[in-house]
């Protein structure tokens, strides 16, 4: 826990670390983004706004603070250090799921997954993953880089067993990563909640960890994010499949790209908060 920096609870996450069974915490960082950077302010700005919503929610009828999830803080990362950032959001990861606890970062930029993951398929070896996303992060590298925002779900995929990953959601994909895709995934493009519905059955039983960039909303929701796609599903039904997750094992999750200075209202980082709250009261067990 060395490099976890305190920061302002998430609203409602009130238990300490020997009680929590769940762990919140930050990734600031935003080193490989391709289009805007800015996501590592997100972490900070989604704790701010989660003032501004309820810790209960009437859809789950379940309240935050009758749970014991800790707020860890966020990490400290060195700045522009790829290699070494990676290395300790893996060490972090690692020592949460030794505790016999699991987790719920929020991020910063989408690489952040990749070393989250490797240390959930230590643990879990047969963790399926659950990524929704208005990209298909299937590149195997980008502008030569093997390590970036864009080539994080090609790299997760390579730690997992086959036609262990689901794609919801993808409206933005080069030629060969939808072809890449259709090979080793469980591909489907531009809906979330229609196919997720349909899935749920062979995804019951089975430890899941759900990776939501936050994209896959429209940017008439969510405009505070590094890589806007247009054509993307509302608030109300990301809401829905995050809540979904109830019927699920899920062991880890993230929630990425929110880059608040791209939204003077704020109202994307108040959704992410509000992503967040439902998705700790569905996944929490």
């Amino acid at each position: 826990m060395n490099w976890l920096i305190k920061q302002d609870r998430f609203l409602g996450l009130n238990a300490d670390l020997a009680q929590a069974k769940w762990l919140y915490f930050g990734i600031p960082m935003d080193f490989t983004g391709s289009f805007q950077p800015g996501a590592r302010f997100g972490p900070g700005r989604v704790r701010e706004a989660s003032y501004g919503i309820e810790t209960y929610s009437l859809a789950l009828d379940r309240d935050l603070e009758d749970l014991a999830i800790f707020d860890g803080g966020d990490l400290e990362l060195p700045f522009g250090n790829v290699t070494e950032s990676l290395s300790r959001i893996g060490d972090i990861s690692s020592w949460i799921l030794s505790q016999n606890k699991r987790f719920l970062a929020v991020g910063g930029e989408h690489l952040v997954t990749l070393p989250l993951i490797q240390s959930v398929v230590r643990t879990y070896p047969d963790v399926t993953v659950v990524h929704f996303d208005a990209h298909a992060d299937l590149r195997d590298e980008y502008l030569g880089e093997r390590l970036s925002h864009a080539t994080v779900l090609r790299r997760v995929s390579e730690q997992l067993e086959p036609q262990h990953l689901y794609q919801f959601g993808i409206r933005s994909a080069t030629r060969d990563e939808v072809q890449y895709a259709r090979r080793t995934s469980h591909f489907y493009p531009h809906q979330v909640l229609q196919p997720f519905l349909q899935c749920l059955p062979e995804l019951k039983g089975r430890p899941i960890y759900v990776t939501m960039d936050v994209d896959v909303i429209d940017p008439a929701f969510m405009p505070g994010t590094g890589t806007p796609e247009p054509g993307g599903i509302s608030a109300g039904e990301a809401l829905q499949a995050v809540r979904l997750l109830s019927d699920l094992d899920v062991v880890g999750m993230d929630v990425v790209e929110t880059m608040p200075a791209n939204d003077i209202s704020q109202r994307s980082a108040v959704l992410t908060a509000k992503i967040v709250r439902e998705a700790l009261l569905a996944i929490y067990r």
